[in-house]
């Protein structure tokens, strides 16, 4: 096997495995002892793993202390797509040109933008991946706020109170959320739930995309009240019995049919990017 192509192997799975001993890695990429040594060491030199007695560890085993809690951006926006897809287009439709709106970074929010291309908006967003698309394909005006890029979640978080957001006002904001039950919207990260909050409370109108299978999903971190909430839209499969106690808590509750994915959904010119990069990490050597 070529080196580059051994060696992107071997990181894919210690991303599976978050850790393997040299046997193992010798058993799995059909290579010798020596060749997976050397392999380890030329990774490890390039900070892409880390060396173990015996083996190597998936580097971002040494980053979970200061990461999200949360699912990834990648595994949560190919679940129930169709039905993500369609909640987003109704949302885009309840937007009018000349509005300043708010757009939080989840999956179903960030279809949004593929509606959202011919609109004249001011949109306020911690979605990097919405921005950077919005900003080469649309006449949008794009606002995002400081703080720290988390790649896997594709957001931008301040840890800070006074950060930017508290500078704009919106007639509406749109949210994505982890769940939610008639005690209101769940959060899994205290991170996501302080900046979200400040989100919040700079729009008038909450409007949360929800597709069914958020029903179901409960976690420890309450973000705000269904008082809070102006409207829900989620898809028709959620039970008559959930959409008739939401609207008994005062939420105004549209369900929409799912729709069928495009054959390849638009890619952003970040993941482009982000696949040259790590592409330009394996540049091919010699063959052992």
């Amino acid at each position: 096997m070529v080196n580059h192509k051994r060696r992107k192997r071997l990181l894919k799975l210690l991303v599976e495995h978050n850790s393997a001993s040299v046997q193992q890695l010798v058993e799995w990429l059909s290579a010798s002892p020596a060749t997976v040594r050397r392999d380890i060491s030329w990774l490890a030199a390039r900070n892409l793993l880390t060396r173990t007695r015996g083996g190597a560890e998936n580097l971002q085993q040494k980053k979970r202390s200061i990461a999200l809690t949360s699912e990834t951006f990648q595994n949560n926006i190919k679940c129930y797509a169709d039905r993500k897809r369609a909640i987003a287009r109704y949302a885009s439709n309840m937007c009018s040109d000349g509005e300043t709106i708010i757009i939080n970074g989840g999956t179903t929010t960030f279809m949004m933008a593929e509606f959202l291309v011919d609109k004249q908006l001011k949109i306020l967003t911690n979605s990097f991946m919405m921005a950077e698309r919005l900003l080469v394909s649309s006449e949008n005006e794009i606002i995002v706020p400081g703080g720290r890029v988390y790649r896997e979640q594709n957001v931008i978080l301040s840890p800070f109170d006074n950060d930017i957001t508290q500078h704009h006002y919106a007639g509406k904001m749109f949210m994505s959320v982890y769940g939610l039950s008639l005690l209101g919207l769940m959060e899994v990260d205290p991170l996501l739930i302080q900046a979200e909050k400040r989100l919040i409370s700079q729009a008038e109108e909450l409007i949360v995309l929800a597709d069914s299978s958020k029903f179901a999903k409960k976690a420890g971190l309450i973000l705000c009240g269904l008082n809070r909430v102006s409207c829900l839209i989620t898809d028709n499969n959620a039970s008559d019995s959930a959409v008739q106690l939401l609207e008994q808590s005062g939420v105004k509750v549209i369900t929409v049919a799912p729709e069928t994915m495009p054959v390849k959904y638009p890619a952003t010119k970040f993941n482009q990017a982000y696949d040259m990069e790590s592409a330009s990490m394996f540049q091919p050597e010699t063959v052992e």
